[in-house]
């Protein structure tokens, strides 16, 4: 059996451009703005969706926490309604 090695694959392509590193700053202003309330709502929409002049990696983070955000809601309704839910039953049941 011989082994073959094709050179072409492992070629790095070069003309992909990639997205400056945000810096120990860049971070620390991000986080500030996330711990004012409202605001750091807002920011994430512009953040995520703002469109080209935006870090990637920051834009990549902001909708990862409008996920969370969105699957925290959905579960505290859930866990609302069931409790709301029992407390009703229970006095239905009692009268």
């Amino acid at each position: 059996m011989e082994t073959q090695v094709n050179y072409n694959q492992s070629a790095v392509n070069t003309s992909q451009q990639t997205a400056p590193v945000l810096s120990f700053k860049d971070w620390m202003i991000t986080l500030l703005i996330m711990a004012i309330p409202l605001v750091n709502i807002i920011m994430l929409f512009v953040w995520a969706f703002g469109g080209s002049s935006t870090n990637p990696n920051k834009s990549n983070y902001a909708k990862a926490a409008l996920l969370w955000i969105a699957i925290g809601i959905v579960l505290y309704v859930v866990f609302v309604v069931f409790i709301f839910g029992s407390l009703l039953a229970g006095i239905a049941s009692n009268s």
